[in-house]
């Protein structure tokens, strides 16, 4: 068991963590996208309500959302440490500064940054809608005599704020460069960056990169202009 505490505990035993916890939240973006879509199915909110609180009853997915928080905060602790070793490797550089592909530079040597303005999107996006959700007194609708929570209503007000919106595109813009990297990146540490395979992973994720943050960017855009 010590030689596993060891290598987790070293540099590449953190990459691989970081890499392995960056795809499952790869996974979760779409998924949670495909169900946010639901949104746009009808303007009453009917099918996004019922959506939510199938979500929000369903066992199995109460302990997947569990261990995506996990995953979250082991992403992020890992980042900085990964950071904080590099810099202090380096001398106080950070090591996306020695990248020389020209695709990658901007992400790379912005990736602390990227990470947590990503961070604090997260915290926003969590109290506005899970945290209400979950802990607070909120509008309700029945339908078919179930009583539900009226999620959609929440979303609808919350993306009639300028504000909101904007902040929402920025750090979505944040999520496609973090994503446009670190997707990549996660194929190289697990040693999947040959050169056959190269160039179809790397297809892969700049479409993932620009696809996933559209389709969430889709929602803020759409309810601020028809508000």
């Amino acid at each position: 068991m010590k030689w596993i505490i060891d290598f987790l505990l070293s540099s590449l035993g953190k990459k691989l963590i970081m890499s392995l916890t960056g795809l499952f939240l790869c996974l979760f973006l779409v998924v949670h996208m495909l169900g946010n879509l639901q949104l746009f199915f009808d303007n009453t909110g009917e099918t996004f309500n019922l959506y939510a609180y199938h979500m929000t009853h369903n066992p199995l997915i109460k302990v997947i959302s569990y261990g995506n928080y996990f995953f979250i905060l082991l992403h992020a602790v890992q980042g900085i440490l990964i950071t904080a070793y590099n810099r202090k490797a380096k001398g106080g550089s950070y090591q996306g500064k020695e990248i020389a592909d020209t695709e990658a530079k901007l992400a790379s040597r912005n990736m602390r940054n990227l990470g947590l303005l990503i961070f604090v999107f997260i915290g926003l996006h969590m109290w506005q809608f899970w945290a209400q959700m979950h802990f607070f007194e909120m509008g309700k609708q029945t339908y078919d005599g179930l009583e539900v929570k009226d999620l959609y209503s929440l979303v609808k007000e919350a993306f009639s704020q300028a504000w909101v919106v904007i902040f929402y595109l920025i750090s979505l813009v944040a999520l496609a460069l973090h994503l446009m990297h670190g997707f990549w990146s996660a194929f190289q540490t697990m040693g999947l960056n040959n050169k056959k395979y190269a160039p179809i992973i790397r297809a892969v994720a700049m479409g993932y990169s620009i696809l996933i943050p559209l389709g969430f960017a889709s929602m803020p855009i759409v309810f601020f202009v028809l508000k």
